[in-house]
């Protein structure tokens, strides 16, 4: 479109065109590889959607070049030649739908999720990976510059358009780069600068050396670690000249390491571009591509800094996750109809790093896309009711839809977004109803009927005369059983109250839970100015949300108004606060005048009654079916609108 000419113009880079400049860069997805590390058709159907879907150019995440240095179980191996028919395979599948194919080399030094780790120095990960690497010897080191060519000359032979070094996040060149990953007083040591930057230089010359100067060679690295002792924006400045006089494609700026002060994987709380300032200042010193990354997931926007001259490509990885048809939309003008990545890094990055297959909270077809059919319509359309507005309802009602039945949506409220819509008013999370206004969005697009203020009883089933129901009706916060709880003259309210704005706190708030939803009850009180005591039995917070997502939400929380108490063992409530003990600690709160409750929540599905005894299948979703993150709700929500 007109609008987005600047992202959709063509761009040369390394003797190629590309012809859009929307990179889906690597990233480790944790799937669809054999036990040999050879891709299968689960990882080529992936990248054949996001082809199909008008990508200009995308990466394979975490190839690996040696078996030190396989950052995860589950990605591709690139260590001998036995790769190379699969990697030809996956190849000659997507690249007739038009993106440029690239396959990104890496070795994880210290950062790997294994026992032979290796690195400059035995120096471990400052986070997420335990345990101490092994110390390159030169032989060692020697070996790991030729495993790069090597593993490049094999993703050549395998048909893929260019490659592109991973030389940034924390990884093992980066760790040549760092006087707190490398200690070393040899030529590879920490010292000058020509020293921290002669492996990844032997490394790129061997590539060369080994797949000709015309095959495209791209390199990744970081404009900053932002951690102690680590690479400085100074660091990548003096490279990037280095880099193109060697003969780079094109320079692609990130940022963060394992541990650092800003995340790699930024969530919601962080700004959009939150990196593209440093790949603004990389381009100043270099004349070939420059592409730019972070929590970028507007067309708009990424229009936007390629027209202001910040980068000439931009990486759009988690939203092209989320959406494979994203290019494809963006050019048709159809924004919304855009699915948004959230930046909740749940599906994707956590559940990565718990070494588990890479998905998505708002794509349930992630890692499923060679399982489902391009035509799913239903030969016998039928007349369906979904009850509740919420992520399982209006997830369940658009896929219904979609296949072609005819639905009708109620809800008992005013507003579509259930328990949704009073999360996104949570300082810094207002992004979560992004996916509501997508659903809404769709579900005007498909005209499903919807019907507001209306409750589900016998006179809308009258009315209505479905062939199925869907209950997807929500949930509601428990009200535990602690001694002196109903007696005590403090406030007693929930956090749906709390949130919907039917009560309000005092001065000084007992929060009674640890849950998502009670820190960030938290955070919402203690930006009103109010004083937070939150009182946890179990023994983490929030273990339900992505570990990024939680770190930026405890940084939030460290004021000096919020106190946070976990493993606590509630004695009793009195008029005016508590008493309970933590670890040996017996802890008297005294001067409070509100409790808000967020603990448990507890289904609620009192209209499946209207059904006892009806032939009418009925089907129960969602947290009305037990209470869940959106993830859950929306997968099952989708798979049972597949299945109607």
């Amino acid at each position: 479109m007109s609008h987005l000419k600047h992202l959709f113009s063509p761009v040369a880079i390394g003797g190629m065109t590309a012809r859009n400049r929307l990179l889906m860069p690597a990233m480790s997805i944790n799937f669809g590889v054999d036990d040999n590390g050879y891709v299968q058709d689960q990882l080529t159907e992936y990248f054949v959607a996001r082809a199909r879907g008008g990508a200009g150019m995308m990466l394979v995440g975490g190839g690996g070049t040696h078996p030190t240095g396989l950052e995860l179980p589950r990605l591709p191996a690139l260590w001998d030649d036995g790769c190379i028919p699969a990697l030809k395979k996956m190849t000659d599948r997507v690249k007739p739908f038009g993106a440029l194919f690239g396959m990104q080399l890496m070795h994880g030094g210290r950062q790997s999720y294994h026992d032979k780790k290796v690195a400059p120095s035995p120096i471990p990960a400052p986070a997420v990976v335990k345990g101490i690497p092994r110390e390159l010897t030169i032989a060692d080191i020697e070996e790991l510059v030729a495993s790069f060519g090597d593993a490049a000359r094999r993703c050549k032979e395998g048909g893929f358009d260019f490659v592109e070094i991973h030389a940034g996040h924390g990884y093992l060149i980066n760790q040549f780069y760092s006087l707190n990953a490398n200690r070393r007083t040899d030529r590879y040591g920490c010292g000058s600068f020509e020293n921290r930057i002669r492996f990844l230089i032997e490394l790129f010359r061997d590539i060369k050396a080994k797949t000709g100067d015309d095959y495209p060679v791209g390199v990744r690295f970081n404009g900053m670690d932002y951690i102690q002792d680590g690479w400085t924006l100074d660091d990548a400045l003096k490279l990037a000249p280095i880099l193109e006089k060697e003969g780079a494609a094109y320079l692609h700026v990130s940022a963060g390491v394992y541990g650092s002060t800003e995340l790699t994987i930024p969530s919601m709380y962080v700004k959009h571009g939150c990196f593209v300032h440093l790949a603004e200042a990389v381009k100043k010193n270099a004349t070939i591509p420059v592409i730019t990354v972070g929590r970028i997931k507007s067309p708009e926007m990424a229009d936007r800094i390629i027209k202001e001259g910040r980068a000439d490509v931009v990486s759009m990885g988690r939203s092209l996750i989320a959406d494979p048809e994203l290019p494809n939309k963006a050019m048709a003008g159809e924004l919304s109809r855009i699915r948004p990545c959230l930046g909740c890094c749940l599906g994707c990055i956590h559940a990565v790093l718990q070494l588990e297959p890479g998905s998505c909270v708002v794509n349930p077809d992630v890692g499923r896309e060679y399982q489902l059919a391009d035509d799913d319509r239903t030969e016998r359309p039928k007349k369906v009711l979904v009850a509740g507005t919420g992520p399982a309802g209006l997830g369940a009602a658009r896929m219904a839809a979609l296949r072609g039945h005819k639905v009708v949506i109620c809800d008992e409220r005013g507003e579509m977004g259930g328990l949704v819509r009073l999360a996104g008013k949570v300082p810094g999370r207002g992004e979560v109803m992004d996916i509501i206004n997508f659903l809404k969005s769709e579900i005007d697009r498909l005209k499903v009927e919807v019907r507001l203020n209306v409750p589900l009883d016998q006179a809308l089933l009258d009315d209505v005369a479905p062939e199925e129901v869907v209950l997807a009706t929500g949930s509601l916060p428990e009200m535990p059983i602690i001694k002196g709880l109903f007696q005590t003259e403090m406030a007693l309210c929930t956090v749906v109250d709390i949130m919907e704005g039917t009560a309000m706190a005092g001065d000084r708030v007992i929060v009674l839970g640890g849950s998502q939803a009670a820190l960030m009850v938290t955070d919402f009180l203690a930006e009103k100015g109010k004083e937070v005591v939150v009182l946890n039995r179990k023994r983490h917070f929030a273990e339900e949300m992505s570990s990024n997502d939680r770190f930026y939400l405890r940084e939030r929380l460290k004021r000096d108004t919020v106190r946070l108490c976990k493993q606590v063992a509630i004695k009793q409530f009195l008029p005016d606060g508590a008493t309970f003990t933590t670890g040996d600690e017996t802890v008297t709160l005294t001067g409070f005048d509100t409790v808000v409750i967020s603990e448990k929540m507890t289904p609620i599905r009192t209209a499946a009654d209207l059904f006892k005894g009806s032939a009418i299948p009925v089907h129960v979703i969602g947290d009305a079916k037990s209470p869940r993150i959106i993830m859950h709700a929306l997968s099952e929500a989708e798979e049972l609108g597949r299945t109607i």
